[in-house]
């Protein structure tokens, strides 16, 4: 009954006060202050130090307490003091005000930088065996390379390249084992002078031992010892080191390639005036065999696909097989070919077999070959973007040929041995997809037709050249001429011939569908060659785009028999993951006709 009571006078209270309310507990502030920067004339570069050192302080505001606020504002102060100091500036007046606004506490900073510290004496020292009288050039070299001068602004940064360029210096010839044992700069903040010192111990003078190999499962010791020659006693050089890791690289047996000094433990050796130490090299072999594949489609040969194999170390030797096969509506072609290890000089030396099948604008060709080819690819200047590929080859084909007459067909055979010449020059801001930049491509070549007994020659020239316009727009011009030199009746290869017509030639007509017509739908190779195409490609955005061209040129039993075929037309240009896919609609003048030309490539 009690009870009863109670409820009911409450019941009571709430009915006859119904204008109570709960109070509220109060919104906790926002902790994380709002940090404002005078600049005071700083220099963007010191402005970005500041910001990220005051930027990890201000994050902790987020967990504080209100014990901890004011240690929160000492660190960030003392992280201005600490940014500026990298920067030069040992003497400044830094004043962190507090305040508050509707969001929060805010931190009102400004700065008086005072005079930043300049470089006021420097000192390299040099113990070990590099002190010795026969290093006093070496020694003298190294101080005048010396990365922070008297008279520079003392900057953090430069201090730490300056003294890790001075030991690399000292290591990369004879004294592998230098180490810096001190390094101190002593700023006095009151004149704005900063002395700098370094001490380095070179420790003894280095030559190289003997080769010790770890790693090597499958692949012989002779793939090593192909380029990595000398006889023990020879002096360090880093140089030559990274030279022979780049080489053995190079040969694609191993997925990594460290070559290395192996370094002695203790400390007994710094007490030496020279040491033999032994050359270690750790490899990491590639997979023995791989398979990789394409498929593609174009307006030319329809869908292609290509397979290929390849097995590293055959038979024990340093040798790479490979073999695969290629299928398109055009030729068919099978091959196997076997690559010896990089030269010297970076190149490649190869021999294959080859087998081939072609039928184009009614010339169908057989034809089995063998072959050597050379093959580099190289820079004159390891800094310059341009670089170059050449190679060399020789080879003995047998071709069984049938041509398309009106009234009948023509068969023959042709046996030939072919030696050619390319070089290729190439400048471009990306080998792939260049936006800026150029290429250059020369060609020659002499043949026999070892039935006829006759010689034949050629030389070719081609160029391409990319200009970029606004963000991402190009302008791209191509130009290719050829000419083969052989007397009247001589019978030369449809391969070193020219024809032309198609994507990527003079647009708008049939592909390879211009050339010498010795019937009424037969084109063979001819003997004369001019192409030269403008194109003004426009991108949306970084997938889709759009371009206009116009091409002209001809293939003709001479230059002055020529007469000019002009293509024309717009195309849409898509980057996609599978690779470029370009769709071109182009008008042929002289035939009078539109053509649809389009090509997509995907590799896997």
């Amino acid at each position: 009954m009690k009870s009863f009571l109670n409820l009911s006078r409450l019941v009571f209270l709430c009915l006859l006060c119904p204008s109570i309310t709960w109070a509220e507990e109060p919104k906790p502030k926002n902790t994380k202050p709002e940090v404002v920067i005078d600049p005071s004339g700083l220099a963007p570069d010191v402005l970005t130090a500041i910001q990220k050192g005051i930027a990890a302080v201000v994050r902790q505001a987020d967990d504080q307490d209100g014990g901890e606020a004011e240690r929160i504002r000492r660190k960030g102060h003392d992280a201005v003091v600490s940014a500026l100091a990298t920067k030069g500036y040992f003497d400044p007046e830094v004043t962190l005000e507090v305040g508050e606004d509707i969001g929060g506490d805010t931190w009102d900073i400004s700065i008086e930088p005072g005079q930043i510290s300049k470089v006021h004496s420097v000192t390299n020292v040099f113990t070990g065996r590099i002190s010795d009288t026969e290093f006093a050039e070496r020694v003298k070299e190294l101080r005048e390379s010396w990365g922070l001068p008297v008279g520079r602004d003392f900057i953090n940064a430069d201090w730490s390249s300056a003294k890790t360029n001075l030991l690399d210096r000292t290591q990369e010839k004879d004294f592998f084992l230098a180490r810096m044992i001190r390094s101190q700069a002593v700023v006095n903040p009151e004149k704005a002078e900063v002395e700098t010192l370094t001490l380095i111990d070179s420790g003894p003078s280095v030559t190289l031992g003997e080769v010790e190999v770890i790693g090597l499962r499958r692949v012989p010791l002779s793939v090593i010892t192909r380029y990595i020659k000398y006889e023990p006693g020879i002096r360090y050089d880093q140089d030559q080191i990274d030279e022979w890791q780049a080489k053995i690289q190079s040969t694609n047996y191993f997925r990594g390639v460290f070559v290395n000094v192996k370094t002695p433990p203790g400390e007994a050796i710094y007490q030496e005036k020279q040491a033999q130490l032994p050359l270690l090299v750790r490899v990491t072999e590639a997979p023995a065999r791989t398979v990789t594949g394409s498929l593609g489609a174009d307006d030319s040969v329809g869908v292609r696909a290509e397979a290929m194999y390849r097995h590293q170390v055959v038979w024990g030797t340093p040798l790479t097989l490979e073999t695969g096969v290629g299928v398109d509506l055009k030729s068919q072609r099978a091959y196997l070919d076997f690559y010896f290890p990089p030269n010297e000089n970076g190149s490649v030396d190869s021999f294959g077999l080859m087998a081939r099948h072609s039928d184009i604008e009614n010339e169908e060709v057989y034809r089995v070959g063998i072959g050597w080819r050379r093959k580099r690819e190289f820079k004159l200047d390891s800094l310059s973007n341009v670089e170059y590929e050449n190679s060399w080859a020789l080879m003995a084909n047998y071709d069984s040929i049938r041509r398309d007459l009106d009234v009948n067909q023509s068969k023959f055979v042709l046996p030939s041995l072919v030696a050619t010449y390319d070089i290729l020059r190439r400048d471009v801001d990306n080998k792939y997809d260049p936006r800026s930049g150029n290429l250059l491509a020369l060609g020659v070549g002499v043949g026999q037709n070892l039935k006829q007994k006759k010689s034949f020659s050629r030389a070719a020239l081609r160029g391409q050249v990319w200009f970029p316009v606004g963000k991402r727009d190009i302008i791209t011009l191509r130009a290719e001429v050829g000419k083969v030199w052989a007397s009247k009746d001589t019978l030369f290869p449809d391969d070193f011939g020219y024809r032309t017509g198609g994507a990527r030639t003079i647009r708008g007509y049939k592909y390879y569908g211009i050339g010498h017509q010795v019937a009424s739908d037969t084109v063979i190779g001819t003997r004369a060659l001019a192409v030269a195409s403008a194109e003004y490609m426009h991108y949306f955005n970084d997938m889709f785009g759009m371009g206009v061209f116009v091409d002209v040129g001809d293939a003709a039993p001479s230059f002055k028999e020529m007469k000019m075929r002009v293509g024309y037309g717009v195309g849409a240009l898509i980057k996609t993951p599978a690779g470029p896919l370009n769709l071109d609609i182009a008008y042929g003048q002289k035939d009078r006709k539109f053509r649809l030309h389009f090509s997509l490539g995907m590799a896997f």
